[in-house]
């Protein structure tokens, strides 16, 4: 569990420098693809990867409910759907010699029927909806401070108003998640102590 605490800030950690690596690479007004493209998706979605186990180290400070299981669930199908969109950038990224043909590769994987709605618009929304939730349950057991939720919420709209915000969203998401920390390693430090041998 001590490790789970580290688990819980890359998530956020990757967020923002996924959008640093974006802003330089959007810096010389050439971005996709290329060097800059792909580690700016590669980092990101090594981000999105941590929080599977930062989600579920979260969900483990709260009482089981069947609440709690769909909260989770729901947040890792988010999850899943948004590793799978990293993931199609990556490879069209690597399949293309221009920003042109990157462009057509992308249209022509969200023309395949229900790819839009699972892995753009919709399924991806899950994931910050169901941390924001997830988020508020903490709160309302004081597992969290109440000004995590709000803080989390600048950190999820931001780059929904503007990418270039990314980095600053980010650090939104691992201030608001920050608290956390402590009980993580409280956790893991019961979970490793030696039973007294009878």
């Amino acid at each position: 569990m001590k490790r789970a605490a580290l688990f819980v800030i890359a998530g956020p950690v990757g967020i923002a420098t996924y959008g640093l690596v974006r802003l330089w690479g959007r810096s010389d007004g050439v971005y996709g693809p290329g060097f800059d493209w792909q580690a700016a998706h590669l980092v990101a979605l090594a981000g999105m990867v941590c929080f599977v186990p930062g989600v579920l180290a979260l969900s483990h400070l709260l009482p089981r409910s069947a609440w709690r299981t769909g909260v989770v669930a729901g947040t890792l199908v988010g999850l899943v759907a948004t590793m799978v969109q990293f993931g199609a950038d990556i490879v069209e990224g690597l399949l293309a010699d221009d920003r042109a043909e990157m462009s057509r590769l992308g249209a022509s994987f969200k023309d395949i029927p229900g790819v839009e709605v699972a892995f753009y618009d919709v399924v991806p929304q899950l994931f910050f909806l169901g941390l924001l939730v997830l988020v508020g349950m903490l709160a309302a057991r004081r597992r969290l401070p109440w000004w995590s939720v709000p803080v989390l919420l600048v950190g999820i709209v931001l780059p929904a108003v503007n990418l270039d915000l990314l980095p600053i969203g980010g650090l939104c998401m691992a201030l608001a998640l920050a608290p956390a920390l402590p009980l993580l390693r409280q956790r893991g430090e019961r979970a490793e102590s030696p039973v007294a041998v009878r």
